[in-house]
C-alpha cells in the first residue's frame, strides 16, 4: 500500500518540479539553444560553494554531535533545541547577524583592528561558505545526532561487556552508523546551498561568484529571458540529480539490528577527550549565537515600531505552517517507507523539489494559472503547496533512515501479522517513529513560516506572509521595523519548532 500511495505522491512531485519548466519553456519559445560563458562559470562556481558548504557542515556537525550524544549536563535539552534556531532563521535576517560578527564594521574586525592585526573579509567564496555552515550545520547536527540516538542500547551495553574502549567503539558501532547517515545529511546540505539565492547575493562580493540560481534572477527579473532561465534550471536540476545518484551509491546501511528501545547513552571518556568535547561544544555556541545575538538585540530595538500588519500576516504564516507541516511529513513518511520496502526510485523523486528553482517555479506556476484564475486569489493555497513540497526532501531525509530500520526489524513480522493501514501506523509506525516525525514535522512548520518565495509573485497588499512583510520593511528603509519584525518571526518559527520536536521525544531521552 505504502509503494502505490509513493508512487502517486513522487509522480505528483515530478509533475510540480518538473511542470512550471516545462511552462516556463513554452511561454518562451524553447529552450535557449546556447549558454553563454558566464552560465557555465556560474555552474561551476554553484558546485563548487555548495560541496565545500556541505562538506564544511558535515565535517563540523559530526564532532559536536557525537559530544553531545556521549555527555550530559544541565541545559544540555535546550541547548540541542536551540541547534534549529539557525536553520529556523529567513536567510536574510541570517546573513544580517553574520554581518554584524564579521563584517567590515564587526565584532571580529573590531578585535583584530585592537590587536593591530589586518581586517577579514566575509565577501567572495570563504563568506558564502561561512554563511552556509552558520545556516546548516545545526541541521546536519541534529540528523547526525538522531544517528546516534538510534543505536540500540542493546550494542552499546554489549560492547561495553567485549570491553571496547573508545577507539572500538568508534570503529565498530559509530562509523557503520555515520555511513548510514553521512551521504543523506550531506546530499540535503549540497541541494540547499546548490539552489543557495539571498546568501550568495548578499555575500558573493561579485560577477566571479555568480550562481545559478543568481543567473536565473537575472534572466527573469531583469532580462525576462525565459528560454535561458529555463535553460539554467534544467542545468540546476541535473546538477542536484548528479548528487542524488552519489550518495545513493555511497550509502550503506548500519546493520545494527533490532533493539527493545531503552535509552542508553553513549560511554563518556574522561581525559583529553572530555577535553575536547568540552571545546567543540563551546566553540559551536559562541558561533552560532553570536549572530544570533545580534539580531535579538536590535529586534528589540525597533519592537515599539512594530506596524499593525504585521498581525494578520502573522496568522497567515502559521496558518501556511499548519496546513504545510503535515502535508510535507505525511508525503515524506509515505516515500520514506515506500522506499524502506524497496522503491528506491521514489526517493529520488522526493530530492527532486530541492534541484528545482524556486523563481522558476513561481514564474510558471503564475503562468500557468494565469489563464484560468487571478493568481492573488489563489496566493495561500499555492503557498502552502509549494512550501510542502520544498520542505519535503528535508523531512524525507530525517525520516528515511528509521523507516529502513524499521522495515528491516519488523517488517516481516508485520507481515506475517497482517499488520496493515491504521493499524499499522497506530502500533508499529508512530511509536517508533515518533522523534524523526516530531522532529521533522517541527523542522517544516518552521520552514513555512520563514519562507519566502512563491507569496512574493502571487501575494496582494492584504494576502501577506511575515517574510514579505519584513521585505516590504526593508524596502522602504524601516530598518528597525524590519529586525523587530524578523525578532517576532524567530520566535514563532522556533515556538513551533520547540513544540512539534518536544512532542516527539516527550517519551525519550533528549
Amino acid at each position: 500500500m505504502a509503494r502505490r500511495a509513493g508512487a502517486l505522491i513522487a509522480a505528483g512531485l515530478g509533475v510540480l518540479t518538473l511542470g512550471p519548466v516545462a511552462v516556463v519553456i513554452w511561454h518562451s519559445g524553447g529552450v535557449a539553444p546556447a549558454l553563454s560563458a558566464a552560465d557555465w562559470a556560474a555552474l561551476r562556481f554553484t558546485v563548487l560553494q555548495a560541496a565545500l558548504s556541505a562538506l564544511a557542515s558535515v565535517t563540523c556537525a559530526v564532532p559536536l554531535a557525537r559530544a553531545l550524544a556521549r555527555r550530559r549536563w544541565p541545559g544540555r535539552g535546550a541547548l540541542i533545541a536551540a541547534l534549529g534556531a539557525p536553520f529556523l532563521l529567513p536567510v536574510i535576517v541570517a546573513v544580517l547577524g553574520l554581518l554584524a560578527v564579521f563584517g567590515r564594521a564587526g565584532i571580529v574586525n573590531q578585535v583584530l583592528a585592537g590587536l593591530g592585526l589586518p581586517p577579514v573579509s566575509i565577501f567572495g567564496l570563504g563568506g558564502v561558505v561561512l554563511a552556509h555552515v552558520f545556516l546548516n550545520m545545526p541541521l546536519a547536527t541534529r540528523m547526525i545526532l538522531q544517528g546516534w540516538q538510534a543505536i540500540p542500547a542493546e550494542r552499546l551495553r554489549l560492547a561495553e561487556s567485549l570491553g571496547f574502549g573508545p577507539a572500538d567503539l568508534w570503529r565498530h558501532i559509530e562509523i557503520p552508523m555515520l555511513r548510514a547517515v553521512l551521504p543523506g545529511a550531506t546530499l540535503a546540505i549540497f541541494a540547499i546551498c546548490l539552489t543557495s539565492f539571498a546568501v550568495v547575493l548578499v555575500l558573493g562580493g561579485g560577477p566571479a561568484a555568480t550562481t545559478v540560481e543568481l543567473a536565473i534572477y537575472q534572466a527573469v527579473r531583469f532580462d525576462f529571458d525565459l528560454g535561458r532561465a529555463a535553460a539554467l534550471a534544467v542545468l540546476q536540476v541535473a546538477a542536484c540529480g548528479a548528487g542524488v545518484a552519489l550518495a545513493a551509491m555511497v550509502t550503506q546501511g548500519a546493520g545494527f539490528g533490532a533493539g527493545l528501545d531503552r535509552m542508553q547513552p553513549l560511554p563518556a571518556p574522561g581525559g583529553w577527550r572530555l577535553i575536547c568535547d568540552v571545546v567543540v561544544i563551546t566553540a559551536a555556541t559562541a558561533f552560532l549565537a553570536a549572530p544570533l545575538i545580534a539580531v535579538a538585540l536590535r529586534g528589540v530595538i525597533g519592537l515599539p515600531d512594530l506596524p499593525g500588519a504585521v498581525w494578520p500576516a502573522l496568522g497567515a504564516s502559521l496558518l501556511v505552517a499548519g496546513l504545510a507541516a503535515p502535508l510535507a511529513v505525511g508525503a515524506a513518511l509515505t516515500l520514506a517507507l515506500a522506499v524502506a520496502q524497496g522503491a528506491r526510485w521514489q526517493g529520488a523523486a522526493a530530492m527532486l523539489p530541492l534541484a528545482g528553482s524556486s523563481l522558476v517555479l513561481g514564474t510558471g506556476l503564475f503562468l500557468a494559472i494565469r489563464p484560468f484564475a487571478n493568481p492573488p486569489d489563489l496566493a495561500l493555497p499555492v503557498t502552502v503547496l509549494v512550501t510542502a513540497m520544498i520542505a519535503l526532501p528535508f523531512a524525507y531525509r530525517l525520516i528515511l533512515p528509521h523507516a529502513q530500520a524499521l522495515q528491516a526489524d519488523y517488517g516481516r513480522l508485520a507481515a506475517a501479522l497482517d499488520l496493515r493501514g491504521w493499524a499499522a501506523f497506530r502500533l508499529l509506525i508512530l511509536p517508533r517513529l515518533r522523534r524523526p516525525l516530531g522532529f521533522a514535522t517541527g523542522l517544516c512548520a518552521a520552514l513555512a513560516i520563514g519562507d519566502l518565495g512563491v507569496i512574493a509573485l502571487f501575494a496582494t497588499e492584504d494576502g501577506v506572509t511575515l517574510p514579505l512583510v519584513i521585505q516590504r520593511l526593508m524596502g522602504a528603509y524601516r530598518t528597525d521595523a524590519a529586525a523587530a519584525t524578523a525578532l517576532l518571526l524567530v520566535i514563532a518559527a522556533f515556538g513551533v519548532f520547540c513544540i512539534c520536536d518536544r512532542w516527539g521525544r516527550a517519551d525519550a531521552e533528549p
